[in-house]
């Protein structure tokens, strides 16, 4: 069980951005066509993240000519070289599939600021030490 916790680790990305259900993020693919092999971009919502470690995907949602496109992403597949972060969204949901049935001005996602709501999946704060206030001196008030 330890080898395959050590292959695993080894194939592990490590630099995947802090993410979440409700951020747009453009998502490059390696495309391989014939003999050619080409970067495609794919633009869009994220709707879910699925399973954790080697196994973990990622749904990212898309309008494209009025048509809905979903596509999953493995994150760690060799075949995915980027992952950036667009925007970040404010939702309250880990699964947005509602966001299937709806269209239009419906289906929009506000912003989240960067101070506001929680830190996304990925990014460690942990280790902080509160700092201390300087001493006032007799002179200073």
């Amino acid at each position: 069980m330890e080898v395959l916790r050590n292959i695993e680790a080894r194939q592990l990305k490590a630099e995947i951005p802090g993410f979440a259900p409700g951020d747009t993020v453009q998502v490059a693919v390696r495309v391989v066509e014939g003999e050619k092999v080409r970067s495609q971009l794919f633009q869009g919502v994220v709707v879910a993240r699925n399973n954790s470690g080697l196994r973990e995907t990622v749904t990212v949602r898309k309008i494209s000519d009025g048509v809905a496109v979903e596509r999953i992403f493995p994150i760690h597949s060799p075949n995915v070289t980027a992952i950036e972060v667009v925007r970040h969204g404010r939702v309250r949901r880990a699964k947005l599939t509602y966001l299937r049935g709806r269209k239009g001005k419906s289906a929009r996602i506000r912003e989240r600021s960067q101070d506001q709501g929680r830190a996304p999946r990925g990014a460690a704060q942990r280790g902080r030490a509160p700092q201390a206030k300087p001493e006032a001196g007799p002179g200073e008030a």
